[in-house]
């Protein structure tokens, strides 16, 4: 039997934490356009004037958090040359804050020592920002607010008090600049024009990688992260071909390649091959599949579960109203109100945006008109292990009895 000792392992590995989200390389490549215009908005600062506001948006995964962290150091590096420059840079996520009061008590207490942080609960959002704008008085001269994925805020207040204290007279050292960081392109629409004025001040936005541009962001990782001669030569390109086709996503791109490094590290392999690239594709993406749907809401996931029993029954592709009786039978067993006709269309079309099932449209002119048919995009055995939870509470259903009984066992070994 194994002792199961560790000793280190650097034969394929240089530097894998090169691969991980929060490395922040020397420079940054793939992003020249956008680099240049974010640049040209952050120098009013090195130059002793007002900061600008910023807004940033594209998908997740296009390089918005790497250039802010990556040019607010070089910004404060350079700053620091400067007697008459005093530089601070506050960052928020905002996963998981849902109002401005959350956002607002977050950065007090990030100004604050840990025995003088307030409560999520129990002030009027006026006394929060009141205590906000004495901690940033207390820091003076330039503060940068960066709050990453702002889209998770439900309300426009702190979007428009931050960009407005001084001019409201509720600063008097401090100088605030604002950027705010969306995944969600429709987020900026969203706001009120008076906050939209403020927040948008200047605006770059970051378009999807391509192919050729992510090949650059992998070969520069791939030069720190491995030793000479670790990866084979179709590695980066295939990494780079797979980001390119998952929205242009460089995180997935390089979670992609991190996950093939850690299958030829754990066969004690010299080299990383494209037969490793594939087989990390196929464990990440059931990954993905099995939290999206660990996510979705109860009748998400009957409707869901509905779908799959008529794919076990080959009566797939299926339209709306037929899948309709299926899913209300399930909701009996469970004892739930079925959703009407249209929000459950609501959760096929979210489930294709997930990349669970696919949704064709289809046409037959006059005398049928359009709809949607829908099947299942992911292997049937993948899907009804995501649903194991749902399936044991509705009950199974005899059509996907096979396919329950083997992830039952598999569960079991």
């Amino acid at each position: 039997m194994s002792s199961f000792s560790f000793d280190r392992d650097n034969s394929l590995y240089k530097n894998r934490d090169a691969l991980l989200e929060e490395y922040t390389p020397d420079n940054l490549v793939g992003r020249d356009e956008e680099l240049e215009e974010y640049h040209a908005a952050l120098q009013p600062i090195i130059n002793g004037e007002a900061p600008s506001n910023i807004f940033l948006y594209g998908k997740s995964g296009v390089g918005k958090t790497a250039a802010t962290r990556f040019l607010l150091n070089r910004l404060q590096d350079d700053a620091a040359k400067y007697d008459d420059i005093s530089l601070n840079v506050i960052e928020i996520n905002c996963d998981g804050l849902n109002s401005s009061y959350q956002v607002a008590v977050r950065l007090v207490n990030t100004l604050r020592d840990p025995s003088e942080q307030i409560s999520n609960t129990g002030y009027p959002q006026a006394q929060v920002y009141s205590f906000l704008w004495e901690e940033l008085d207390k820091i003076g001269g330039t503060v940068i607010v960066v709050l990453d994925e702002v889209d998770h805020i439900n309300d426009n207040s702190i979007l428009y008090q931050i960009p407005r204290a001084r001019s409201n007279g509720y600063l008097e050292d401090a100088k605030i600049g604002l950027i705010g960081i969306s995944n969600d392109l429709s987020f900026r629409d969203s706001l009120s024009a008076k906050v939209r004025s403020s927040l948008c001040e200047k605006e770059v936005s970051f378009p999807p990688y391509d192919a050729t541009e992510l090949q650059k962001v992998l070969s520069q990782r791939e030069q720190v992260a491995f030793h000479d001669g670790a990866l084979a030569e179709d590695v980066i390109p295939l990494c780079a071909a797979y980001g390119a086709q998952d929205a242009g996503d460089a995180r997935q791109a390089l979670d992609l390649l991190l996950e093939a490094g850690d299958l030829a590290r754990k066969e004690a392999v010299e080299q990383v091959t494209d037969d490793h690239v594939q087989e990390a594709r196929e464990k990440l993406e059931r990954d993905r599949i099995m939290e999206g749907v660990a996510d979705l809401t109860e009748h998400a996931r009957l409707v869901l579960y509905a779908l799959t029993s008529l794919e076990a029954e080959d009566e797939t592709p299926a339209r709306s109203r037929d899948i309709r009786p299926r899913y209300e039978q399930l909701c009996n067993h469970v004892g739930t109100e079925p959703l009407t006709s249209r929000r459950m269309r609501d959760h096929l079309a979210d489930l294709a945006m997930l990349g669970v099932i696919s949704s064709t449209e289809k046409n037959e002119g006059m005398s049928g008109g359009k709809y949607r048919k829908h099947a299942l995009k992911q292997d049937l055995q993948l899907v009804v292990t995501a649903l194991e939870d749902t399936i044991e509470f509705a009950g199974v259903h005899e059509s996907i009895r096979p396919y329950y009984q083997t992830t039952f066992e598999d569960a079991e070994s």
